[in-house]
Formats: C-alpha cells, sequence, structure tokens
C-alpha cells in the first residue's frame, strides 16, 4: 500500500543525541581524545575566566566546536553557527543538546580572543602530541622539518608604499574594491607593506611562481607515522623556514641522538653547522647544484638511515594537504602573525587526532583480520 505524504511535527521528541550517532561514525574516537586532552587543561581553562560575572561559553563546547570547523571545512565562524543550528551530528560532537539555543556569532568570536590570549591552541596541541606518545605511535628519534607558505587574508591592491600620502591613495571609486594600476612598478617588502595586514610579506616557493602576501607556516614532524610535534609560525622571508627548523629543533625533548630530515631548501652549511651544534644529525636533500657544492657530505649519506630518512620526509607532505584543503588555510582568514599562527597550530592539532584515530582503525582491522 502506498504511503501518505504527510508530515506532522511531533509535540515530544523521545532520545536522545548519544542513540542518532552511529557506534562506528568516525567522530567517535576524535570526540574520545579530544575530550581526554580538553580534561588535561582544566586549570588552563580557570586562569582566564574571572570567578565571578555572567557565565560564558563554556571553553570545552567552544573548542569542540573549532574543531567542527576544522574538520568538516566550514569556512566561516558565522556559517558554523548556522549549521550548529540544525546539524545533530555537530551538536553532538560540541556537547549541545537537541533543543540548546546556539551562541551568538559575536560572542563565540569574542571568546575565541581569549583563547589566542592564552595560547590555548598550543596547549590544545602538546594534549595531542602527549596521548600520541602514550599510545606509542610516535618516533622519539627522527624527524623532519618544512614550510609552507599560507597566503595572507590581503589582497595585492593593499600593498602599497610605506611612505604614501593617504591622498594619494586610490580614490572613492569603489570603496570596497579601488582600482589600481600597478603595472610597471617595482614593488618589495622593504619599500611597501599591506594595508590590511601589515606583518603579511610578499613572498613565493620557488622561482618562477607568482608572488603573494603571506606567511610561512612551519612543522616537525615525526618519521614513524607523520605526525606534528612541533609548529612555528613566522613571517615570510629567505631564511624564515631554516630559522623556524632551528627552533623547532631546539623543542625537541630528550638529550638522546636525533635526525632531521629536510628538502634542498635546508641544504645550506650555516644551516647544517647549527643542526649539528644542537646534537641533531642533519638528514636533508642534497642540492648538488647550489654553488659551492652540497653541505652534505659522505660522513652522513653513507649511513643506511639517510635514505630512510629522504623516504620517510615526504609524510610532511600530507599534513600540508590536509591543511590547506580540509582545514582551509590556503588562504587564511585571520589577520596578524600571531591569530594565523594561533589557527595554524590549531589545525595541527586536529590533524593529529584524526591521524590517530585512522592508525587506532589500521590496529583493530588488523587484529580482526
Amino acid at each position: 500500500m502506498r504511503g501518505i505524504d504527510e508530515s506532522q511535527d511531533s509535540l515530544f521528541s523521545y532520545g536522545s543525541l548519544e542513540e542518532r550517532i552511529p557506534t562506528g561514525h568516525p567522530l567517535r574516537p576524535i570526540r574520545r581524545m579530544a575530550d581526554a586532552a580538553l580534561s588535561a587543561m582544566d586549570q588552563d581553562f580557570a586562569q582566564l575566566y574571572s570567578p565571578i560575572g555572567r557565565s560564558s561559553i563554556p571553553p570545552e563546547q567552544q573548542l569542540r566546536a573549532l574543531l567542527v570547523m576544522v574538520l568538516y571545512s566550514i569556512r566561516s565562524e558565522r556559517r558554523l553557527m548556522e549549521e550548529l543550528n540544525y546539524n545533530l551530528l555537530y551538536r553532538w560532537f560540541v556537547g549541545l543538546g537537541a533543543d540548546e539555543a546556539v551562541w551568538d556569532v559575536t560572542v563565540f568570536t569574542k571568546n575565541r580572543e581569549r583563547f589566542i590570549d592564552g595560547e590555548i591552541a598550543r596547549k590544545f596541541f602538546y594534549e595531542t602530541v602527549e596521548q600520541a606518545r602514550t599510545q606509542d605511535v610516535i618516533s622519539s628519534e627522527h624527524f623532519t622539518v618544512d614550510g609552507t607558505l599560507i597566503e595572507a587574508w590581503a589582497s595585492q591592491k593593499s600593498f602599497r608604499p610605506k611612505d604614501e600620502p593617504k591622498q594619494n591613495q586610490p580614490g572613492p571609486d569603489d570603496p570596497g574594491n579601488p582600482t589600481v594600476n600597478f603595472h610597471g612598478q617595482k614593488r618589495s617588502n622593504q619599500t611597501h607593506q599591506s594595508t590590511t595586514d601589515p606583518e603579511a610579506r610578499l613572498a613565493r616557493k620557488a622561482n618562477g611562481q607568482e608572488a603573494k602576501l603571506a606567511f610561512c607556516g612551519n612543522v616537525l614532524t615525526e618519521n614513524r607515522n607523520g605526525l606534528v610535534v612541533e609548529t612555528e609560525l613566522a613571517i615570510a622571508s629567505g631564511t624564515a623556514e631554516r630559522d623556524a627548523a632551528l627552533e623547532m629543533v631546539d623543542r625537541i625533548p630528550g638529550n638522546h641522538p636525533v635526525t632531521v630530515a629536510g628538502d634542498k631548501a635546508y641544504d645550506t652549511k650555516d644551516f647544517v653547522r647549527q643542526t649539528r651544534e644542537k646534537g641533531a644529525t642533519p638528514h636533508v636533500a642534497q642540492n648538488t647544484a647550489r654553488p659551492g657544492g652540497s653541505a652534505i657530505d659522505a660522513r652522513t649519506t653513507r649511513h643506511s638511515g639517510y635514505p630512510v630518512s629522504q623516504r620517510k620526509r615526504k609524510l610532511v607532505e600530507e599534513f600540508f594537504g590536509w591543511l590547506k584543503t580540509v582545514a582551509g588555510q590556503r588562504k587564511t582568514k585571520y589577520r596578524g602573525v600571531w591569530r594565523v599562527g594561533w589557527i595554524f597550530t590549531f589545525a595541527a592539532a586536529a590533524y593529529n587526532l584524526v591521524r590517530m584515530r585512522n592508525l587506532q582503525a589500521a590496529v583493530l582491522r588488523a587484529a580482526n583480520a
């Protein structure tokens, strides 16, 4: 018998959001790991809030909401609030009840600023790294450094001479998108600056590519499973990647020997020397086309671990690919090195959660095979 196309709203709804989410849903293990990390940060959250006054958005719920934003490529916090209003999966993950009101987007954004000032993203990131160590899925001896350009939230039209008087700036023909003709002009970071994001710098990743206003995002990954163990976002420059790599090598825990792999951009005498001075063996790719030859010689390449490092260092590209496609950081929505660095580190924490979820699933499949 054919059913009748009728819809009638129920006066009551029986059941919980927990029952609606499949037991094998991939967000479940991520929620468990995120909850464990947030629980360990209870004292950090307590220091951010006054003991009196009106209750704010629970920080645990707000960070889980930001995780949803990164994991599901939601382009803005305003869109995130819209989707939280009707998406039951997102509500369950965040910890909102089916009938709870969604927060005002302005309040949500102002509370997120509190997290930036408290470096909550880095603390959350380190909690994910600690979980990986507990699960014994990261290497403590073999690492890779690499960097990428994160395009700034600023247009080329905003890149104006530093000493340009205001009266010489584009006219009011279209205040939101003025007509600017910089064809034939010589523009550099020494003479020009973005009026939208003054900390962004004109940069390009390789010869033959166009220069864009960008920041330099750098990571240190371990070579066993490609998990991110350190992050560093810097103002883009010719030495930003190598300078950031040395800072991250300094933060490797322990005094045991370690290896640090990298691409040809790290094959300079200064970087190789300074890496060795820090007690690490540089396993960077040889750049034989560089004037004077490669800084890496047979003392390094003769060991069997060198080609292994060169093969495993490519795992870092998986993070950068995920960062720019899924996490939406090909072109950041934030301004300033502090805020861009915050979301860069938070995205690295989200990647670690996804990566650990996948590793756990692989172990279960192998056990059931």
